[in-house]
């Protein structure tokens, strides 16, 4: 039954990544088409053809490995400073260029001269090539706010979970009591396991990271509201100055990292809790920033891949996946002994994860991805705008085929780590469980 749902996992995950790319490609197709730009081709995935049939003037289709996805727009580069569309060369560097300027032309019909990508203006370009990772935002949002407002989000609450025997430095990394230590203010207030702590000298509390907040900023007599065996209890507690972890702000710590505040003693139990509208876009929030720190962490996070593919490192959890891991992740989660809405809960949120990466990665301005035609686009507003400003006679489109040759280092660079990412998640996969 478990080799069952794994392969199932897979699958869905699958078809959530093939659904990711089809919707990318989609915000390209309509936006173009919008202004005017003739597409031949709409496809998800890369390699031999599966599937295809003509609509109109657009082939789609479907390809063999589903690793992304393509439109092609007819005129994507103007032509070179003699009109011409290819004129050979000696130059390899010139020869990329000239190569990436024909097949922009390949299908040049009569009567798309009107209908070419560079011919539009700026703005334009910019908004068909911001569409495609737009879509994956939306899908990325719409995904982890409905997830968290209806399924709810694994996360530490005002229950109770193990109460303090004694007052300990956290950075003594022990629960072991030193002799002559006091008892904690919450056992000696007699909380239990199990209290659900309700209000804190006098406020209502509902989230453990505001009770948090609450109980650092007391020193002294306060009182403390439970919920034991369906009654409302008041406790009164002494709370002293202690040294604790420092809080993240959202309930969490952060490692190896100590403040001295007020102290009562107890730990959050975790359960799964519905998220109203304002925590989850605060949720989402936090989420944004991680995705934005994890990509600029990227390059530091390559000697633990390499280590872990050739070195038998441990593999880091936070450690970057392509899409073999995550499909081997989602098959763990439909393995996992959890409830079903749970496991659904789990698997949107990695196809979430993967629309957000999907956003975040495509918006670096480099070609070949989105964010290098967009900032193209732009510069050539830029040029333009000073250009008439200045009473300048119009510098005429961006070529953005002139970069081909970085684009293919780019592009190599990708690769590279696309294999490196690849054999370590073969080879020695990130999991869920140990």
């Amino acid at each position: 039954m478990t080799t069952v749902m794994t392969i199932l996992g897979i699958v869905v995950f699958v078809v959530g990544l093939l659904f990711s790319i089809a919707w990318h490609e989609l915000g390209h197709l309509s936006t173009a088409k919008m202004f005017g730009i003739r597409v031949p081709q709409y496809m998800v995935g890369f390699g031999p053809t599966v599937w295809s049939k003509r609509k109109g003037e657009t082939e789609y289709g479907i390809k063999a490995i589903p690793l992304g996805g393509y439109i092609r727009m007819i005129g994507m580069f103007p032509p070179g400073e003699d009109g011409a569309i290819r004129q050979r060369s000696t130059s390899p560097f010139r020869g990329m260029i000239e190569d990436a300027r024909a097949a922009a032309f390949e299908e040049l019909q009569p009567g798309d001269e009107k209908r070419l990508f560079y011919t539009r203006k700026p703005w334009k370009r910019v908004i068909v090539m911001f569409a495609g990772p737009f879509m994956n935002l939306v899908l990325a949002v719409v995904i982890f706010l409905a997830t968290l407002m209806t399924f709810g989000i694994s996360t530490q609450t005002t229950t109770v979970s193990t109460v303090s025997e004694c007052v300990i430095k956290a950075s003594a990394k022990t629960d072991t009591c030193p002799e002559g230590a006091p008892d904690s203010p919450a056992k000696a207030a007699g909380l239990k396991p199990g209290d659900t702590i309700v209000a804190f000298d006098g406020k209502e509390v509902a989230e453990w990271g505001e009770l948090q907040q609450r109980i650092r900023d007391t020193i002294g007599p306060a009182t403390i509201t439970v919920e034991r065996d369906g009654e409302r209890r008041v406790l009164h507690a002494d709370l002293v100055e202690n040294q604790v972890a420092k809080s993240d702000g959202r309930g969490g710590y952060v490692e190896g990292e100590y403040v001295t505040t007020g102290f009562l003693g107890f730990s959050p139990a975790t359960g799964v809790v519905e998220q109203s509208f304002p925590q989850a876009v605060d949720r989402m929030s936090d989420m944004m920033v991680s995705g934005v720190e994890a990509l600029i962490s990227l390059p530091e996070k390559i000697p633990g891949l390499w280590n872990a593919a050739f070195a038998g490192a441990e593999r880091e959890q936070d450690s970057p996946m392509g899409v073999v891991g995550a499909a081997r992740v989602g098959g763990e989660v439909f393995a996992l002994e959890i409830p079903a809405e749970q496991r659904v809960a789990v698997m949107l949120f990695l196809v979430a994860g993967f629309n957000l990466s999907l956003f975040l990665f495509n918006m670096l301005p480099l070609l070949p991805l989105d964010g290098g035609h967009i900032a193209g686009a732009l510069w050539e507003s830029v040029r333009r705008g000073f250009a008439k400003l200045l009473r300048r006679p119009d510098p005429g489109p961006f070529d953005v085929a002139k970069l081909m040759p970085v684009a293919y280092v780019v592009a190599g660079v990708f690769v590279c780590f696309t294999l490196l990412v690849l054999v370590a998640d073969i080879v020695n996969p990130v999991r869920l469980t140990g």
